[in-house]
């Protein structure tokens, strides 16, 4: 199977992350003097919080010929010993108030009660086998297994033997054309940085030589000689948060030295981008190369592989919007992209002259945000309908076959196949569905159970709703509330509001174990669909963007006042949450709005806006943020949301549990630092402000089952906990 390249800030999941320190310890760190009274449980007397001192240094920036402090910045150098025992510091007072929640076992064994059964994903073939991923319950790590025609399946790689731990995870998997070849990549600890080894799939054994270093890369088979590749030279900094520019794409020939790898794009002054991927068609007659400077568009190249004196052949020159190979047939290339078409198409073109004036409709852009795939010899196009799934099947010539009837109302994904195959298989869930794997028969339209997983989740004890709320501008805004059939609309629920509300993302109803927990535990749910995502295509993307991404925040802030405005909570049962660039939007809203809610869960989020770009390839989320370099318009918008420049002093905020890791080199933890840091100077009151650093983990990928079941463990508890929730 081929992976489109991965680019920049991507969503996260639920899974807290970042830091923690080696055994050793060369600076002691001193409690602070003021106290913070834990809330009153019952049967347990009040505890005091003593947090751990954190050193102010004397640090400037001018910008525009203004002057912003940066005490912390010392927190950035994730290679420090002074750094590395105020990680210790932090987890011990963490983890010594969590150690107070009466309750906190409680959920552990309901979260890991509701993990504890058999997934699956949907199967896909390769040469003789068909292969899918398997989990029987708590292993930390998937397993990939294949059978071949009716016969017993069998482990092809368990990742869970790559380590005693679980923080080895398999990062990718890559199939040579005719199956015999199998490229996989791994990640340590959760980091992005990635290692490629080849297997011969016949004898299990591993080929050719091991690749290091690799990041935000896929790989694309040229037949079984070779594969393309993609990476960052190695910063000489620290690796996790030195910043990575230059991207470029390298061909690996079996048989050779990783040395000898030839850098075919990316590595020339007039190349240079920060994301840059390769696709081979399928019938590896054709690469494209896709070169971006941001995590929205791209500019596009072709090369005809066939011929030895080929050029590159531009496809796309504009970067204001983006373009990937979806198939081909012969010299007929169909592209997906949202060029003049904000809710994206589907295109054809000639390879002998691809660009974009030459690009003729298949698929015509709707009123919807579209999401193809093929399989088949067939278009599959996904929809979204305020943010719920329609799937439609053309042909080549586009032509509608028929709508694909789905089972509920919900999320359907995973239409893909070679263009020879006869059956698809698709996965469907919603908010209390989990994930069920269906089969398709691409002729006659035939749906068949294929999977359907046996979670101790019972689902129909629970009702989703979708809503429509008024932002402060006026905007629609759609949320989906679940909660408890018998939930009662008198204001007390504790709710979790989550949002991510940026970088093109959708949030569509999807089935999460740890989310079943929290419903299990007495709680409703609710997922706002903010601007800034891609719920409505581009324009609603681009709403939330630069110079208004204060959008994204009002929105978040209107949902949170619909909830309790409605009675689904109140404001003192209420739980702000989000990951990454959602966890920008908890620590900008919970400064915005620290009335708004008892609890701030904000999870390796950027929170430093006038620096993110310094680290990793933070430079490359511009698109969505713009710099504090750009003008002085741009650096006073940032400095104005910026959840570290943006805490004052004497202001009660919610209890707040910063989460974030150690391996997280996507958002490098200092995001999470300093903006802990300042809560805890300058936050007035009795409600906790904390920090919860894990080790060997990254931005949220690959995070062990044992990992997950402990994090949630402890923001459950924590959040129920500052609810107000005295037993369970």
């Amino acid at each position: 199977m081929k992976h489109n390249i991965e680019k920049g800030l991507l969503k996260t999941t639920w899974n807290s992350v970042l830091i923690t320190a080696s055994t050793t310890l060369l600076l002691a760190c001193q409690p602070k003097t003021e106290d913070v009274k834990m809330p009153e449980v019952e049967s347990q007397a009040a505890s005091v919080l003593t947090y751990p001192v954190t050193r102010k240094g004397d640090v400037v920036d001018t910008y525009f010929g203004v002057q912003v402090a940066d005490p912390y910045r010392w927190l950035e150098d994730d290679r420090s010993a002074e750094t590395e025992a105020w990680v210790k510091a932090q987890n011990k007072a963490t983890q010594g108030y969590l150690e107070q929640v009466p309750y906190k076992d409680k959920i552990a064994t309901v979260v890991k009660n509701l993990l504890n059964y058999e997934r699956i994903s949907a199967p896909f073939t390769e040469g003789d086998y068909t292969y899918f991923y398997k989990n029987d319950g708590l292993q930390n790590q998937s397993v990939v297994y294949r059978q071949k025609g009716e016969g017993e399946p069998q482990v092809f790689i368990d990742p869970n033997k790559l380590s005693d731990d679980g923080t080895v995870s398999l990062a990718g998997l890559s199939f040579s054309n005719d199956g015999s070849l199998a490229a996989y990549l791994t990640s340590t600890g959760g980091s992005d940085w990635r290692e490629l080894y080849v297997i011969d799939t016949n004898t299990m054994e591993k080929v050719d030589t091991k690749l290091v270093d690799l990041k935000f890369t896929g790989v694309s088979w040229y037949k079984n000689e070779g594969f393309y590749y993609s990476s960052y030279d190695k910063p000489e900094g620290s690796e996790l948060s030195e910043k990575t520019d230059q991207h470029k794409v390298y061909y690996h020939k079996m048989g050779t030295a990783q040395k000898d790898d030839i850098a075919i794009f990316g590595h020339t002054e007039d190349q240079k981008h920060r994301y840059v991927g390769a696709e081979v068609s399928d019938d590896n007659q054709y690469l494209m190369i896709s070169a971006a400077n941001s995590t929205s568009g791209n500019r596009a190249y072709l090369k005809n592989l066939n011929d030895t004196n080929a050029t590159w052949i531009t496809v796309k020159e504009s970067i204001e919007s983006d373009v990937y190979l979806l198939t081909n047939k012969g010299e007929d290339l169909y592209l997906a992209t949202n060029y003049q078409a904000p809710n994206s198409k589907i295109v054809k073109v000639k390879a002998s002259a691809p660009n974009v004036e030459n690009w003729q409709d298949v698929v015509s852009e709707t009123e919807n945000v579209l999401s193809p795939s093929t399989a088949g010899g067939y278009i599959f196009a996904e929809y979204m309908v305020d943010a719920i799934s329609k799937v439609f099947q053309y042909s080549l010539e586009g032509e509608q076959v028929r709508e694909i009837a789905l089972p509920d109302i919900g999320t359907a994904g995973s239409f893909a196949g070679k263009q020879k195959a006869t059956t698809t298989y698709f996965t469907f869930s919603n908010y209390t569905t989990p994930t069920t794997i269906y089969s398709y028969d691409i002729t006659t339209g035939k749906t068949a159970l294929f999977n359907k997983p046996a979670s101790a989740f019972d689902g129909s004890q629970y009702v989703s709703k979708q809503v429509f709320y008024t932002s402060k501008d006026g905007t629609k805004v759609p949320m989906i509330v679940t909660q408890h059939k018998d939930a009662k609309l008198d204001g007390s629920s504790p709710t979790i509001l989550y949002g991510y509300g940026g970088f093109n993302v959708s949030l569509t109803p999807q089935f999460s174990s740890t989310v079943a927990a929290w419903l299990e535990l007495g709680g409703s749910y609710a997922v706002a669909n903010i601007r800034g995502g891609g719920e409505y295509g581009k324009a609603w993307h681009k709403a939330g963007t630069q110079l208004q991404k204060q959008n994204v925040f009002d929105d978040f802030i209107a949902a949170a006042e619909y909830l309790i405005d409605n009675k689904y909570t109140s404001s003192k049962h209420l739980a702000l949450r989000g990951g990454s660039n959602g966890g920008l939007l908890v620590g900008a809203v919970a400064n915005q709005r620290p009335d708004l809610a008892a609890v701030a869960l904000p999870a390796v989020g950027v929170m430093d806006m006038l620096r993110y770009h310094t680290f990793t390839a933070g430079a490359g989320w511009a698109y969505d943020y713009g710099t504090a370099e750009q003008s002085k318009e741009m650096f006073e918008y940032l400095k104005a949301y910026s959840p570290v420049h943006t805490v004052k002093s004497g202001v009660e905020y919610p209890a707040t549990l910063v989460t974030t890791a150690d391996h997280d080199d996507r958002v490098v933890p200092a995001h999470s630092f300093k903006y802990a840091a300042m809560l805890q100077a300058n936050h007035t009151g009795t409600s906790p402000t904390l920090i919860r650093i894990e080790t060997d983990a990254g931005h949220g990928a690959g995070t062990p089952i044992s990992k997950t079941i402990e994090q949630y463990a402890d923001i459950y508890g924590f959040t129920l906990y500052n609810l107000g929730v005295k037993n369970l």
